[in-house]
C-alpha cells in the first residue's frame, strides 16, 4: 500500500488568568492544543495512529520543543502572545509529517482540521487506522470470492479465534505472553489495563508466531477442532479481545 489519509483535528482552548504578562494590554493566558483524528462520520476519535508529537513552539519560550507520547498529545503553556507553531507528528521514530498551526486568541476554543498522508503505514497501523474508517485494501467483494485483503496464510485465523475464547484462564495468560515475546512491529496488540483486555489483530501476526499459536491450540484440550476444513466467516478477527478474566471471556 503507497499511502493513505486521515483528517486530523487539532483543538485549541484558552483563557486569560491572574498573572502579570509584563506587557501592558497583553493580559497572561494559559492555552492547551489537543489532537484527534477524525472517522468517516466527522467524530473525534483517540489519536493512537501516532506515537510521538512534538511541538515547535516560539523560541521565547523556555522549552520551547515540546513531546508528548500519548493521545490526545496535549500541548499546554502560558504565556501573552500569539504564533505560528510548526508540530511534528510522528507514526514511527523516522516517519514523521511536519503541520503548521496558528496560536490566537480571537475565541477562547477553536478547531482546525488538516489531513495526514500515511506513507506505506505497515499491517500494524493499517490496522489501527481501520478504526477510524477503510483502507484502499478494503474492497467489497463479490458472493462467493474467497480472495481479499487480509493476509493470505497456511492456518485459519477464524478457527483460531474461535479456539481462542474456549481457553481457561491460565491458557490464555500463556497466549497473551506468548504474542508478547514473539510480536514484531507489524503485530498490533493494544493492552487495555483498566479493562482487563488484550487486543490482537491475528492477521498481523508473523508466520512463526501464527504457528506457535496455531500448534499451541491444537495442543489444548478446547474441545474445538483445528484440523483441516473450511468454515465461513461468521466472524471477524481483525481485532481479537481477550479478557484477563475467564467471567468476561468475549469475542467482539
Amino acid at each position: 500500500m503507497p499511502s493513505l489519509q486521515r483528517k486530523i483535528k487539532f483543538v485549541t482552548q484558552q483563557r486569560t488568568i491572574p498573572k502579570d504578562s509584563g506587557m501592558e494590554g497583553f493580559p497572561m493566558r494559559e492555552w492547551n492544543v489537543k489532537i484527534y483524528v477524525l472517522d468517516e462520520a466527522g467524530n473525534s476519535k483517540p489519536a493512537t495512529c501516532f506515537n510521538k508529537v512534538t511541538y515547535n513552539l516560539h523560541p521565547s519560550f523556555e522549552n520551547p520543543n515540546q513531546t508528548f507520547h500519548e493521545p490526545p498529545f496535549t500541548c499546554q503553556n502560558e504565556g501573552w502572545g500569539e504564533f505560528e507553531m510548526s508540530i511534528d507528528i510522528y507514526t514511527t521514530e523516522k516517519a514523521k509529517q511536519t503541520i503548521f498551526h496558528d496560536l490566537n486568541f480571537a475565541a477562547n476554543e477553536y478547531e482546525n482540521v488538516h489531513t495526514y498522508t500515511f506513507k506505506n503505514p505497515s499491517q500494524a497501523l493499517q490496522a489501527i487506522l481501520r478504526e477510524t474508517g477503510p483502507i484502499s485494501e478494503d474492497k467489497p467483494r463479490k458472493a462467493g470470492d474467497k480472495s481479499g485483503s487480509k493476509k493470505k496464510s497456511a492456518y485459519d485465523f477464524e478457527k483460531m479465534g474461535d479456539a481462542l475464547t474456549k481457553l481457561d484462564e491460565d491458557d490464555l495468560l500463556h497466549v497473551i505472553q506468548m504474542i508478547h515475546d514473539h510480536k514484531t512491529e507489524d503485530t498490533y496488540t493494544k493492552n487495555d489495563m483498566e479493562a482487563g483486555e488484550f487486543s490482537v489483530d491475528l492477521y498481523t501476526l508473523s508466520d512463526s508466531l501464527a504457528k506457535m499459536l496455531w500448534d499451541f491450540l491444537v495442543s489444548c484440550a478446547t474441545g474445538y477442532a483445528l484440523s483441516d476444513g473450511r468454515v465461513s466467516q461468521a466472524f471477524d478477527v481483525t481485532n481479537m479481545h481477550i479478557p484477563c478474566s475467564k467471567a468476561e471471556q468475549k469475542l467482539v
